[in-house]
């Protein structure tokens, strides 16, 4: 008998509570959004890079076609900092923010769709060896674009190619890595 009153206060004080109808948050929105980022030119967004760090990056294009193979021998590699701005220009020149191996007409054919603005005070640049070999010294942690142009190596055919790659530093290291 205890057990039915308990059973039956319970039951009572529970009532009250079927009543209320259940809250989700606000409604759904009629149309959905995303936020853009600001992807203006700002120096400001490239100021981490020009402090001197412990990183080192020594890249080799290794690029391949087919049979062909290439190389960037005597050529310059440019290494750009990655803001919003460098973001978005390599992801409409090379159609990827990550890496990428396109014909330089291509690239050059999107030039002006990519966003306006000035990096070259921040970037830097190096010299592909003979051995298509080329290393960046004292960089600071972040992440950054290297971009060359590679053609043919000798005795072969094909287009010259345009060839970029995200590679990201950090505690005091050297990052060894293939274009």
């Amino acid at each position: 008998m205890a057990v039915r009153i308990r059973l039956a206060a319970a039951l009572v004080a529970l009532i009250p509570l079927a009543a209320c109808e259940p809250m989700y948050g606000p409604p759904p929105p009629t149309r959905i959004t995303t936020p853009t980022e600001d992807t203006s030119f700002r120096a400001g967004d490239f100021a981490w890079s020009k402090a001197v760090g412990r990183n080192a990056l020594v890249g080799t294009v290794t690029f391949k076609a087919g049979t062909t193979r290439y190389s960037c021998a005597g050529a310059t590699v440019v290494l750009t900092p990655e803001t919003p701005w460098s973001r978005k220009r390599m992801e409409v020149l090379y159609l990827s923010g990550q890496r990428a191996a396109l014909p330089v007409d291509e690239v050059r054919a999107r030039a002006g769709k990519a966003p306006p603005g000035d990096s070259d005070p921040y970037v830097k640049r190096a010299i592909c060896d003979d051995a298509s070999r080329f290393s960046f010294g004292g960089l600071a942690d972040g992440a950054w674009y290297v971009v060359t142009i590679a053609k043919p190596a000798a005795g072969q055919t094909g287009p010259t190619m345009a060839l970029m790659r995200r590679v990201v530093t950090s505690a005091g290291r050297t990052v060894s890595f293939d274009l």
